[in-house]
Order: structure tokens, then sequence, then C-alpha cells
């Protein structure tokens, strides 16, 4: 499939998230666009995994615009408290977006059991007339509390890769979309490309 030169909705109307996406997309000379300059409303997501809710996302997008679409539906798991955020991770921050709150609840919940922690992000591509494709990508790590570093978004600041001593939300944007999940989802992106799919 070849996206050069086109323009490519990213179904999401968080800022970091586009802001990230945009920067891993740059060197495919794709144009990308929000869902909020598409002018595409965010539907309900109503999947009960990140590939459900993801393709939900794309899948509305293309239709909504006409334009190819990518979704990514992301979130932090925890073992140790039944696999939670996962899926509600955003919903966890509440209405305001508030991950401090989240932050709270986590620790709360995790009280003294394991801070083992992985981070999965799920893409989806929708081409209008076209079957969906996912590709996934995951990270491991732990928790750590409290919160370190005002770089990147969401739960970023609790979270420390395996390798590092410092949280995401401490590292250089460079080096993150080096190793996170979304990178890593983005590498079986660009690798379905490459194979023509």
């Amino acid at each position: 499939m070849r996206l050069a030169g086109q323009t490519l909705v990213i179904a999401s109307h968080n800022a970091g998230k586009v802001e990230e996406i945009g920067e891993m997309l740059a060197p495919l000379s794709i144009r990308a666009i929000s869902a909020t300059e598409a002018e595409v409303a965010e539907p309900e997501e109503t999947g009960s995994s990140f590939a459900e809710n993801a393709s939900l996302k794309s899948e509305h997008a293309a239709q909504a615009s006409g334009l190819i679409s990518l979704a990514d539906d992301s979130g932090l798991v925890v073992p140790a408290i039944g696999g939670a955020p996962g899926i509600y991770s955003a919903r966890w921050a509440g209405p305001g977006k508030d991950f401090s709150v989240a932050f709270k609840r986590i620790r709360t919940e995790l009280g003294a059991k394991s801070p083992d922690a992985y981070f999965i992000c799920t893409l989806a591509l929708s081409v209008p007339g076209k079957d969906t494709q996912v590709f996934e990508g995951r990270i491991d790590g732990r928790l750590t509390f409290p919160p370190r570093g005002n770089k990147g978004f969401g739960y970023d600041p609790i979270f420390i890769p395996h390798g590092y001593d410092i949280t995401f939300g401490e590292m250089d944007p460079m080096e993150k979309n080096r190793i996170s999940h979304r990178a890593r989802a983005f590498a079986e992106f660009l690798k379905s490309l490459k194979e023509g799919a």
C-alpha cells in the first residue's frame, strides 16, 4: 500500500498523541491531520479490547472523512490490579483528563503489590473500501510514585521502562519515540507497508 503523498486522518483528539504519531509518520511523506482538523467527532469506545477500540475509531474516521485513517488505542496494564486500567486508561483520568486522579487510584489499589506494568499500543489502519489492518506493540516496565517528569503525556510520569532508571515523563521525546509501545506498533505498521500489504 502506498501512502506517500496522501492525506491521512489521525483518529484522535488527544494533542499529545496526534503530535507523537505525526512525528512517526513524517518520514513517509504523508500529510497527517487530526480528527479535530478533519471535523470528525469522537465515537463511543464500546470495544472490549485495544484492537476493537482502535478499529472502531479508525473505521469511523475513514467513513466520516472519506480519507485513510489511522487510530491508536493504547493504555497501561497493571497485572497486580487485574490488568487495570487497561482499555479504560483514559477514563480513569476522569472527564477533565486529570491523570493525577488516575495515579492516586493506581497507587491506592496497588498497595504493596508488584509494581510491574506494561504499555500496549494497537494501531488500526482503515482505507475506505478495504479491510482494517491492526498492528500491536508492547513495552514492559514498572511503576514509580510519586510521578516524575513533565515530558510526554498520560501515564508517562509513573512508568519506568525496563533497562532505564527514568520515567517516560523524564525521557527525551526522541528516545521515547524510539523504544515505546507506539514505536513498536509503528515498526509493525511500516513493515507491512514495505511488504506491500
